[in-house]
């Protein structure tokens, strides 16, 4: 049998004030306007905390989708024609598709596990997604820590991108980062804070299930918090090999094109 060719694709989205109640409505739709697409193998829609953090307030105008697709030509399919991704752009105020290969992946989501494809680059940008499980009893131990490890994020030295996501308020919670470069990644993954909620999450029970995944990004369509991510893949093409051109438009609100060659 050959190994599952997994690509993922990450949407980050922030709503235009219009088009809150169109966003919160994703939410309580859920996976249902996806079903039947082509190569989708998992999804999981998603909110966030306020001005997308990782807090305890909710901020409704900030959404994420995370799709793990059959190959990068299913990817691919849907970032070019998906109605769905249509939608989440033209009522967004902010977009960004990030598209994914994994380099190592510990744990799973909802039993789902994700198969490396790509060896870690050398250089070049590279992504972690953390997601858990909280056991409801353990509650405000977890919560206790959150927001300094959060906070620890956003200001690390090259982050380039951090977004806190939540599949419901405050039991199933997951953090998105992107890194200019491995050796950013790794200082972060050796500071206090990180080593403490490391320490505490798995010495105190806090979770039922985990997922802990290093990714290379393939490309980013868009901008968030109105950076763009062109400079980090003209450093990357080398070392992650040659990049897509791009089919999400760094303009928001763009159209995408109707045709790409695939990485």
């Amino acid at each position: 049998m050959s190994q599952p060719d997994h690509v993922v694709v990450l949407v980050l989205a922030a709503w235009r004030p219009r088009a809150v109640a169109w966003g919160f409505m994703r939410l309580v739709l859920g996976q249902w306007p996806l079903r039947g697409t082509p190569g989708l193998l998992f999804t999981r829609v998603m909110g966030s905390g306020e001005d997308g953090g990782f807090v305890l307030k909710p901020g409704l105008d900030h959404h994420g989708l995370f799709l793990l697709f059959d190959g990068e030509e299913a990817a691919d399919r849907f970032v070019q024609a998906s109605p769905v991704l249509a939608g989440y752009r033209a009522h967004a105020r902010e977009w960004c598709v990030l598209k994914l290969r994994a380099t190592s992946c510990r744990g799973s989501w909802a039993g789902r596990t994700i198969v490396p494809t790509r060896p870690a680059p050398d250089q070049g940008p590279v992504a972690a997604l953390t997601r858990g499980s909280v056991r409801a009893s353990r509650l405000w131990p977890f919560w206790r820590h959150s927001p300094a490890t959060q906070a620890s994020v956003a200001r690390a030295a090259g982050c380039e991108l951090a977004m806190g996501l939540g599949e419901a308020p405050l039991l199933r919670q997951a953090t998105f980062s992107l890194w200019r470069d491995q050796a950013a990644m790794d200082a972060y993954a050796r500071s206090g804070p990180h080593l403490e909620a490391i320490r505490v999450s798995t010495q105190g029970g806090h979770l039922k299930e985990s997922m802990f995944v290093r990714f290379v990004p393939l490309w980013i369509g868009g901008s968030w918090k109105g950076r763009r991510f062109d400079d980090l893949f003209a450093a990357a093409a080398p070392a992650n090999g040659p990049a897509s051109p791009d089919p999400a438009p760094h303009a928001t609100g763009g159209a995408a094109p109707s045709s790409m060659v695939p990485a």
